[in-house]
């Protein structure tokens, strides 16, 4: 083997970044040595050596992004190139990664992923329009460019360093939020998305309620009586696929960006158990250290974006799932009871749904049967 290229890390994740290296041109490595570290989607991966040897040359410096079956490194006195496989034991935390085509909660297979992902950072430019760029410091991939087919201008690189001289550099985004922004953006292009608003008078509820575990319950019996919002939709053929356990995907907000951790069998499990699997996702996303699996698969969403503030929202479904429901800032109001004003608790929430799997009507009911169970004491 002679040059190590970076391997498949499973999720159908197709780029990484690099985090840190941890040996050298030069070094003299042993077989499963970790080599680098490097930043998924989902997580913070070690890659280890698939092979004994002296390394050669490193390719990339920490922040670079490379793509599945780019050279990480060359070893020397080696004759064959590396196939990109998978080799060693790509670990992350103490979970190994399997293959599946989720990326945070959205299938999407790797050979799309893999598309994009070149597409985005592919620059058409002449030798002359690249020895420019580099004279005045411009990164092509941030150019877009005018010129038949894309190709990049003399112009567009001037233009490109005059923004940047009056503006500041933009930052690539990366990781997590890189990811997320493109399936933001696949969903916005894919989705049918509607929202419905309402209140929910939680007046009854104890002192120290649980509100996460109120709304998950409440989402679990609901999609026992609604069941086609507990289900994913495929657009490429418009078929529903009705799923009998009820996987929550919990929205959590992190400076890395937004994780959606897959609480499973909300509807079959005690609310102890579920506060303390929920607990443990959300120690774990914060780590980076959860198991990739542990953020596929979900069947419904929940975004309980009120704990920190906003009453209302619009939020967006990844596919394949049909729903999620946001739940704002809880807040007292003046309501009319038996004909009396009096001031309750309310608890403000938002459904969006994809009007290709679901009516309005059928949207409409779903929400009662959730805010019907958190009116219960």
């Amino acid at each position: 083997m002679r040059y190590f290229k970076l391997p498949d890390l499973g999720e159908g994740l197709q780029e990484a970044e690099i985090v840190e290296w941890h040996i050298k041109a030069g070094d003299t490595v042993s077989e499963d040595q970790v080599i680098v570290s490097v930043e998924t989607a989902k997580a913070i991966v070690d890659v280890p050596s698939p092979c004994a040897g002296k390394v050669l040359t490193l390719f990339g410096a920490a922040g670079d992004q490379v793509h599945v079956g780019e050279p990480l490194l060359e070893y020397a006195d080696a004759k064959n190139d590396d196939s990109g496989t998978v080799v060693g034991k790509v670990k992350t935390g103490s979970a190994e990664i399997e293959t599946d085509d989720f990326i945070i909660g959205s299938p999407e297979p790797a050979s799309t992923a893999a598309a994009d992902s070149r597409n985005s950072d592919r620059v058409l430019a002449t030798p002359l329009i690249k020895a420019l760029a580099k004279r005045l410091n411009v990164d092509l991939t941030q150019v877009a460019g005018s010129g038949s087919h894309g190709l990049i201008t003399t112009d567009d690189v001037e233009k490109a360093a005059q923004v940047r001289d009056d503006f500041g550099s933009a930052t690539t985004l990366s990781g997590v939020r890189r990811v997320m922004a493109k399936n933001m953006a696949r969903a916005h292009a894919e989705v049918v998305g509607v929202t419905l608003y309402d209140d929910v008078d939680i007046h009854a509820w104890k002192k120290q309620e649980d509100p996460t575990m109120r709304l998950v319950r409440a989402i679990g019996l609901a999609c026992k009586d609604a069941p086609q919002f507990n289900a994913w939709f495929d657009g490429s053929n418009l078929s529903l696929r009705l799923i009998d356990r009820v996987d929550l995907g919990i929205a959590v907000d992190t400076p890395d960006g937004l994780f959606v951790p897959v609480l499973r069998d909300i509807a079959g499990r005690k609310t102890t158990d579920l506060r303390k699997g929920l607990n443990n996702l959300r120690d774990a996303v914060k780590s980076r250290k959860i198991p990739p699996q542990e953020m596929t698969g979900a069947t419904i969403t929940l975004s309980n974006f009120g704990t920190i503030a906003g009453r209302y929202a619009n939020p967006v479904i990844v596919p394949p799932t049909v729903a999620i429901l946001g739940a704002g800032k809880m807040r007292d109001e003046v309501v009319a009871v038996d004909g009396v004003p009096a001031v309750h608790r309310v608890l403000p929430l938002s459904l969006t749904f994809d009007h290709r799997a679901a009516s309005g009507g059928e949207a409409a009911r779903f929400l009662a049967l959730v805010m019907q169970d958190l009116a219960k004491a």
